[in-house]
Protein backbone atom coordinates (compact mmCIF):
# COMPACT_ATOMS: atom_id res chain seq x y z
CA UNK A 1 0.00 0.00 0.00
CA UNK A 2 1.49 3.31 -1.09
CA UNK A 3 0.36 6.43 0.76
CA UNK A 4 0.90 9.96 -0.59
CA UNK A 5 0.11 13.00 1.54
CA UNK A 6 -0.07 16.59 0.30
CA UNK A 7 -1.19 19.85 1.84
CA UNK A 8 -2.51 23.04 0.23
CA UNK A 9 -2.53 26.42 1.98
CA UNK A 10 -1.46 24.94 5.30
CA UNK A 11 1.66 23.86 7.15
CA UNK A 12 2.90 20.31 6.87
CA UNK A 13 3.69 18.81 10.29
CA UNK A 14 5.04 15.46 11.38
CA UNK A 15 2.11 14.99 13.76
CA UNK A 16 -0.33 15.18 10.84
CA UNK A 17 1.79 12.71 8.86
CA UNK A 18 1.71 10.24 11.74
CA UNK A 19 -2.05 10.63 12.20
CA UNK A 20 -2.76 10.15 8.49
CA UNK A 21 -0.48 7.11 8.26
CA UNK A 22 -2.19 5.65 11.34
CA UNK A 23 -5.61 6.15 9.70
CA UNK A 24 -4.34 4.61 6.45
CA UNK A 25 -3.20 1.45 8.23
CA UNK A 26 -6.78 0.83 9.33
CA UNK A 27 -7.75 0.45 5.66
CA UNK A 28 -5.14 -2.23 5.00
CA UNK A 29 -7.53 -5.15 5.57
CA UNK A 30 -9.86 -3.88 2.81
CA UNK A 31 -7.18 -3.21 0.17
CA UNK A 32 -4.61 -5.12 -1.83
CA UNK A 33 -0.88 -4.45 -1.31
CA UNK A 34 -0.79 -2.61 -4.68
CA UNK A 35 -3.35 0.00 -3.59
CA UNK A 36 -2.47 3.69 -3.88
CA UNK A 37 -3.82 6.13 -1.31
CA UNK A 38 -3.69 9.88 -1.95
CA UNK A 39 -4.53 12.21 0.93
CA UNK A 40 -4.99 15.93 0.23
CA UNK A 41 -5.63 18.38 3.06
CA UNK A 42 -6.37 22.08 2.76
CA UNK A 43 -8.10 25.06 4.34
CA UNK A 44 -11.27 26.42 2.72
CA UNK A 45 -12.38 29.64 4.40
CA UNK A 46 -12.48 28.53 8.05
CA UNK A 47 -13.05 24.84 7.34
CA UNK A 48 -10.36 22.17 7.40
CA UNK A 49 -10.88 19.84 4.43
CA UNK A 50 -9.54 16.32 3.95
CA UNK A 51 -9.88 14.23 0.81
CA UNK A 52 -8.86 10.62 0.20
CA UNK A 53 -8.57 8.96 -3.20
CA UNK A 54 -7.89 5.23 -3.39
CA UNK A 55 -6.93 3.31 -6.50
CA UNK A 56 -6.96 -0.44 -5.98
CA UNK A 57 -6.69 -2.23 -9.28
CA UNK A 58 -9.88 -1.42 -11.18
CA UNK A 59 -11.65 -0.12 -8.08
CA UNK A 60 -11.60 3.58 -7.21
CA UNK A 61 -12.85 5.18 -4.02
CA UNK A 62 -13.20 8.87 -3.16
CA UNK A 63 -14.24 10.61 0.04
CA UNK A 64 -14.10 14.24 1.10
CA UNK A 65 -15.09 15.88 4.37
CA UNK A 66 -14.76 19.24 6.08
CA UNK A 67 -15.10 20.43 9.66
CA UNK A 68 -13.61 22.89 12.14
CA UNK A 69 -10.75 20.50 12.94
CA UNK A 70 -8.56 18.62 10.47
CA UNK A 71 -8.48 15.61 12.80
CA UNK A 72 -12.29 15.47 12.73
CA UNK A 73 -12.21 15.73 8.95
CA UNK A 74 -9.82 12.78 8.78
CA UNK A 75 -12.19 10.70 10.93
CA UNK A 76 -15.16 11.64 8.74
CA UNK A 77 -13.28 10.67 5.58
CA UNK A 78 -12.31 7.33 7.09
CA UNK A 79 -15.95 6.65 7.96
CA UNK A 80 -17.11 7.48 4.44
CA UNK A 81 -14.49 5.23 2.86
CA UNK A 82 -15.33 2.27 5.12
CA UNK A 83 -19.00 2.71 4.18
CA UNK A 84 -18.01 2.47 0.52
CA UNK A 85 -16.11 -0.76 1.23
CA UNK A 86 -19.19 -2.31 2.82
CA UNK A 87 -21.39 -1.40 -0.17
CA UNK A 88 -19.09 -3.05 -2.74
Amino acid sequence: MKCTISFRNMDHTEALDLKINEKSKKLKKHLSPEAKLTWVCWVDNKDQVAELKIQDGKKNYLAKANSDSLYSSLDLVLGKITNQFSHR
